[in-house]
């Protein structure tokens, strides 16, 4: 049985204790918010032992294997630093943290004591995602010539949310610009160039971001984020002899289709009844099990190469957050 606590339980949070409860070697085991009431009614809504008012009342409980860090982007790096430091493993949610510098602080932390550190980029596990790289690596659609994908809905405004407060990290890239970058890097590896813009609204934030990222092998990925729109969130792998669709939303998808020259298309379907959070949890369980410090699937390295893009279309781009820029700008 793995042990899980939960570092602010917001929205994903909820999401992400109903999908443990579906795991049967998995118990939420303790809850920590700033707030003593919502710590407990979260607790108790999921049936877990524990229920703190402050973070740090975590690494008091020294049988708990593992913390799900769910809150705003600005707290990831802090939160990780006090967990790692305490000897606690963490599964922190994406973005890993608010630019390269901070990243770098946490996987260094994490490999001097040797303690388990995953960024929690969900997309990596789900079986539609895992289906679409390895028909790429088997070459189904040959070289692969462009990767285009979109994430886009209309978000509410609220000048204090979440989405639209750049002292909270606010903005489509970090939210959600970070899943097509994701699957570009996924699919094509780190590019030679980037290329950027975004349109910002009455609040600072970039409402919305187009990216183009250029590979030294001649492909090309086209990228963009919205706020403003709800777009088809489709991800499209194109390669020299096919296609390979991944279903909307693509970042959680349940469906990939398979089209080359002179077929007919070829349909995969991963329905499933939880919201996908599972997938990353039992990947993390089977790390700790094994007595890993970072999974094979989806490194540091990783995170910290998908953070230097982040760090470079913000740079390209003008998004800037006053009190987390890099010190040493892009690093691509």
């Amino acid at each position: 049985m793995t042990r899980w606590g939960i570092l602010g339980p917001g929205r994903i949070a909820h999401k992400f204790a109903q999908d443990l409860l579906t795991l049967p070697d998995a118990q939420l085991y303790a809850v920590a918010s700033t707030n003593q009431q919502r710590a407990e009614e979260f607790a108790s809504a999921y049936g877990a032992p524990h229920a703190f008012g402050s973070y740090e009342e975590l690494l008091t409980l020294p049988d708990l294997d593992v913390v799900y860090v769910a809150t705003p982007h600005i707290k990831h790096h802090e939160n990780a630093l006090m967990l790692l430091n305490g000897g606690v493993s963490v599964l922190g949610e994406k973005p890993f943290a608010m630019n390269s510098e901070q990243v770098r602080d946490m996987v260094d932390l994490a490999r001097a004591k040797g303690v388990f550190l995953m960024e929690a980029l969900w997309s990596r596990f789900m079986p539609g995602i895992e289906k679409a790289l390895a028909l790429v690596q088997a070459g189904a659609i040959g070289k692969v010539v462009s990767v285009k994908a979109n994430f886009g809905f209309k978000a509410p405004f609220s000048p204090e949310g979440r989405l639209f407060d750049k002292a909270l990290g606010g903005g489509s890239l970090l939210d959600i610009g970070i899943y097509p970058l994701f699957l570009s890097y996924l699919i094509l590896g780190k590019p030679t160039g980037v290329k950027a813009s975004a349109i910002f609204g009455s609040t600072g934030v970039d409402e919305q971001c187009g990216m183009v990222l250029t590979y030294s092998d001649g492909a090309i990925a086209l990228l963009d984020s919205t706020l403003q729109a709800q777009t088809d969130c489709i991800g499209l792998i194109q390669g020299e002899t096919g296609q390979i669709r991944i279903h909307s939303r693509f970042h959680e998808t349940m469906g990939v289709t398979l089209v080359r020259e002179n077929e007919e298309p070829t349909e995969f379907d991963f329905t499933r009844t939880t919201h996908g959070y599972d997938y990353e949890a039992r990947h993390v369980m089977q790390c700790l099990a094994e007595g890993r410090t970072e999974s094979p699937l989806w490194s540091l390295d990783d995170s910290l190469n998908l953070m230097a893009l982040l760090d470079a279309v913000r740079a390209e781009a003008g998004i800037v957050y006053d009190s987390h820029q890099s010190s040493k700008g892009a690093l691509l």
